[in-house]
């Protein structure tokens, strides 16, 4: 037992260590932000549903009792996903402030409360409660892994993986193995669950990153396709929706050409925050 103990507690420290880095992956999208005072037209749903799952979590976390890592990880992921709103409240415009105030009261504020409210009606005994509460966290952990289906099909659809770096996508992988690897030692299937499908999209997009690495960047081999975008293009950006809307480029691009490298990279931002959900 206390070699199972120790397993299970280095398991979850690496997992701490992986999450902890992918929850600072858009760090240098909110420098840019800061830096040119404007949100460049991308949407603040990934951070609204970040903080969501990493309050749901710790949630969960305490119900449970003795999940200390779990606890830790999901303390920091609120602490920087309300940074993250405070900069994006704050260089957004008027129409996208008024629509994350929204979503914050109504996910941040009213979710928790109604889940917490729920929880203890429907569950009295802390078996049940425990139970209730995580099946919630695995529909919704879940049901965000649909994000890197987007820069899956952008890589299948350019046939470039210049939208898909490596480092951060491999990162993600490793943090879905360790939590899975913890659920499965701890016999929680509430953990476990979630990142069997994040290490399977993971897995994904490994297999994608081989087939097409050799590939030239479709923005140099299509530069007269591509609309230009004045806006600097990271590697490193985390991913959003296939379908958020950068300033204008997207009313102006035809359907059948492939995404601009900065609405692609802004793909991944969802990718990057959503996959916290699991943990």
């Amino acid at each position: 037992m206390p070699q199972v103990a120790t397993e299970i507690f280095i398991v979850g420290v690496i997992g701490n260590i992986c999450s902890f880095i992918c929850f600072l992956a858009p760090l240098s999208t909110f420098y840019r932000v800061c830096k040119k005072k404007t949100t460049e037209g991308f949407q603040s749903i990934p951070y609204v549903a970040a903080l969501f799952s990493a309050m749901l979590w710790i949630f969960y976390a305490y119900i449970k009792k003795g999940e200390i890592l779990i606890i830790t990880i999901n303390s920091f992921g609120c602490f920087i996903e309300t940074i993250y709103l405070a900069i994006y409240l704050t260089y957004c415009p008027k129409k996208a402030r008024i629509f994350t105030l929204k979503l914050i009261f109504m996910f941040n504020l009213g979710g928790i409360f109604l889940v917490v409210l729920l929880t203890h009606v429907l569950a009295k005994e802390r078996t049940a409660r425990l139970e209730l509460l995580g099946w919630i966290c695995v529909v919704l952990s879940t049901s965000v892994f649909a994000a890197p289906l987007s820069i899956i099909r952008v890589v299948i659809r350019t046939k470039s993986v210049e939208f898909m770096p490596f480092n951060l996508s491999l990162l993600l992988t490793i943090s879905a193995i360790m939590w899975m690897a913890y659920g499965i030692l701890l016999k929680d299937i509430y953990v476990t669950l979630p990142n069997i499908v994040g290490v399977t999209f993971g897995t994904i997009q490994m297999v994608l990153y081989c087939i097409y690495r050799k590939n030239k960047p479709v923005s140099k081999d299509n530069d007269e396709k591509l609309p230009q975008h004045n806006g600097e293009v990271e590697a490193t950006t985390p991913q959003a929706p296939i379908d958020i809307e950068i300033g204008d480029q997207k009313k102006q691009q035809p359907d059948n050409n492939p995404p601009t490298p900065v609405e692609a990279t802004n793909n991944h931002q969802v990718q990057v925050q959503l996959q916290q959900q699991k943990v």
